[in-house]
């Protein structure tokens, strides 16, 4: 899951790209509001944790940024500020949650995890294609009575391929959702990925729903 740290403590940012980065989270640091918005820009993210005090463009400027381009990711504001009323303007303004600096990280992990338990708005709590059922919430996948065992990027990709139902996306698009732009990986990696993925399927009896079209990327029709 790719996830956008909004934070211009350079200390702080390093511990959350170290801690979210070892929680399976794809991240990616902006420093200030302005390459906080370059970075919405060039790509799409599940979840932002995002500072309101940022020089330049401040915090709530960007989240009304977000917002207006109907944006839907999932933002959690970190901030120092702890009064009422800055929790309530940051709520309206878009944000999904609001934690006070100084934080319990255990805190921080768990707050996200329930934002990453809501379906996106319109869409179904479950993904299916045939007898395979993909919980978001649950994070697990069935194939009738058989569960599937996992990683998180198979899971991601599954996830992301089931939600895109009928669109091709390519190994590049897949590649941006599964990794953060300072990952060193190539994007052959998700040939991989898909290879694993189809294996565990088959183990479980299932039909592979991901279809390769030569030239163009993967697609689940």
């Amino acid at each position: 899951m790719r996830l956008l740290i909004v934070e211009d403590s350079a200390p702080l940012a390093t511990a959350l790209m170290r801690g979210l980065g070892a929680d399976g989270y794809a991240c990616d640091h902006a420093a200030d509001g302005e390459h906080a918005l370059a970075f919405l820009d060039a790509a799409s993210y599940d979840l932002i944790v995002l500072d309101l005090m940022l020089p330049g463009i401040d915090g709530l400027e960007v989240l009304r940024a977000l917002r207006r381009r109907n944006d839907t990711a999932r933002v959690l504001v970190l901030s120092a500020r702890d009064q009422v009323g800055d929790r309530v303007t940051a709520l309206d303004a878009g944000a999904d949650d609001y934690l006070v600096k100084p934080f319990a990280f255990d805190e921080l992990l768990a707050r996200l995890r329930a934002l990453k338990r809501r379906p996106p708005d319109g869409a179904a709590p479950l993904l299916h294609h045939g007898a395979i059922v993909l919980d978001p919430r649950a994070r697990s996948v069935h194939h009738g009575a058989c569960r599937l065992e996992l990683t998180p990027k198979e899971f991601a990709l599954l996830e992301l391929l089931l939600r895109e139902r009928g669109r091709v996306l390519t190994r590049a698009q897949i590649f941006a959702r599964l990794y953060d732009g300072a990952s060193e990986t190539s994007d052959k990696v998700v040939e991989v990925i898909v290879s694993t993925l189809r294996g565990k399927l088959a183990r479980c009896g299932a039909v592979d729903p991901i279809q390769t079209r030569r030239g163009f990327g993967y697609v689940i029709a």
